[in-house]
């Protein structure tokens, strides 16, 4: 407790206001909760360190200087009270000597919430307005990529394959929300192709709004998981509003993953969708699937038609995106050989099933994975690789609201069916749930719970050796507890 009180006083303390107002997005309110939670500002950046972009440096700049001039004014009225005799002069400069580190931190984030209210939201109404003009008379065919996840991923294998044979453009990185939308809108040429818009779904109703600015022709449901359940309170609310993209795209090309065990139930209802899998793809048959450290491989078959493709990404569960991405490839009219070369250079994204050696171990970087059917994949891939030592490292999962606890006791499970000879977790909230589905599933080897996860991953090296094969799986910022 009175460590936490002097870290207020911290020199690290206004660089720990600043790196949570960066991982909170310079949002006042998750801002707030975060800084009225937290009881120790010594121990908030040791999951990550700051990114000193530009306003993160003018924010340092700012608090420190204001700190400084209400540290100098409650010395000049200390000063003031014993030289001068001022009344009351003592009370004040002590006030403001303590006061200053809350003071500071709360003044941050008026001009934010202000410039949100009153600047900003205004012009992203009307940058919104103008773009769904820009989209709705596009010629080219508009594919909106959804679902809790895999969406980043899907969309960049569709760029890559559909590229080799037509002029297509998607909305840049995970840049999924509607200002975001409006701004890829300004850059487009009207002579597109295809164009692909992810929709980062995070609260009731946001895919009909995106799809009312974005006017879809086609879509892809990449699957169904607990996601964002802080906003949606339960899975099944945001699997209907996932779902809604059918509302404005012709059954008949809206393509569902149906491995997604939460995407089932909607796809028994609306046998009119199209759904994909590892097996089958819209006529196609997959088959002889072969996974290594080098990437997969599998043949796809329709009619007198044969594929053999070869895409360095890891893992079995690639096969459904990839064959969707192929079938959808010779629907536009792409030849059997732009597709084997398309898929040919499909590659593992940053932190997505990423490998990369380390002192003679494959690591395999999941860390921008964050749902239980990302975990479910990751830990499959373990079991299925070969190696002297495995070892699984992961935080757990964030936003899973009510079924926070039944999921990581799931993931436990999921972990201890995998088969790791150390199971390494990042102590926080969660670690007590996955710990109790690891014995559910009957693990009995090493559980390792690391209180320093920036000081384990800065020296993963040390830690592992030749041989071994390490899954990391999914990330956990500081504003959660």
């Amino acid at each position: 407790m009175i460590r936490g009180l002097f870290s207020l006083y911290s020199v690290r303390y206004v660089v720990a206001l600043v790196y949570m107002l960066q991982n909170t997005e310079y949002q006042a309110g998750p801002y707030l909760r975060w800084y009225w939670r937290t009881t120790n500002f010594s121990k908030v950046t040791y999951r990550r360190q700051l990114d000193r972009t530009r306003p993160a440096r003018l924010l340092l700049l700012t608090l420190r200087l204001g700190m400084l001039l209400q540290i100098a004014a409650g010395l000049l009225l200390l000063a003031l009270w014993y030289w001068r005799d001022l009344a009351g002069g003592w009370q004040f400069g002590l006030a403001l000597l303590l006061s200053y580190p809350i003071v500071w931190a709360h003044v941050v984030t008026i001009p934010l919430a202000l410039g949100r209210w009153l600047v900003i939201a205004p012009r992203h109404r009307r940058q919104i307005k103008r773009s769904e003009k820009i989209f709705a008379q596009h010629p080219g065919i508009r594919l909106a990529i959804v679902g809790s996840y895999g969406k980043t991923s899907m969309k960049e294998l569709l760029l890559t394959v559909l590229s080799e044979g037509k002029k297509v453009v998607a909305t840049p990185a995970n840049k999924n929300v509607a200002i975001s939308h409006a701004r890829f809108a300004k850059t487009l040429q009207g002579d597109e192709d295809i164009v692909l818009i992810e929709y980062g779904e995070s609260a009731p109703g946001d895919i009909a709004r995106f799809a009312r600015k974005t006017h879809p022709t086609h879509a892809v449901i990449t699957g169904v998981a607990p996601a964002h359940l802080d906003q949606y309170k339960t899975v099944e609310r945001a699997a209907r509003d996932i779902f809604t993209i059918a509302d404005f795209v012709s059954a008949d090309k809206v393509y569902v993953n149906a491995e997604s065990l939460l995407a089932q139930p909607y796809l028994k209802k609306h046998p009119q969708l199209q759904p994909y899998s590892r097996q089958s793809v819209l006529g196609w048959r997959i088959g002889s699937v072969q996974v290594d450290f080098d990437g997969i491989q599998f043949t796809m078959t329709k009619g007198k038609q044969r594929l053999a493709l070869y895409s360095a990404l890891m893992g079995e569960h690639q096969a459904g995106p990839l064959a969707l991405a192929a079938a959808l490839a010779a629907e536009f009219g792409l030849t059997p050989e732009q597709i084997s070369a398309g898929i040919a250079k499909t590659a593992p994204f940053e932190h997505r099933m990423q490998p990369y050696q380390l002192s003679g171990a494959w690591v395999i970087d999941d860390t921008y994975n964050g749902n239980i059917e990302g975990i479910r994949a990751g830990t499959a891939l373990l079991k299925a690789l070969p190696a002297k030592r495995k070892i699984y490292v992961t935080p757990g999962l964030v936003d899973q609201g009510r079924q926070n606890q039944e999921v990581h006791q799931e993931m436990g499970r999921l972990i201890a069916a995998s088969q790791p000879n150390q199971v390494v977790l990042m102590h926080n909230s969660t670690t007590p749930s996955i710990i109790d589905g690891l014995k559910a599933g009957g693990y009995s080897q090493e559980i390792i719970v690391e209180d320093d996860p920036l000081g384990f991953y800065t020296n993963l090296h040390a830690f592992i050796a030749a041989g071994d094969v390490v899954m990391m799986q999914n990330d956990w910022t500081d504003n959660y507890a």
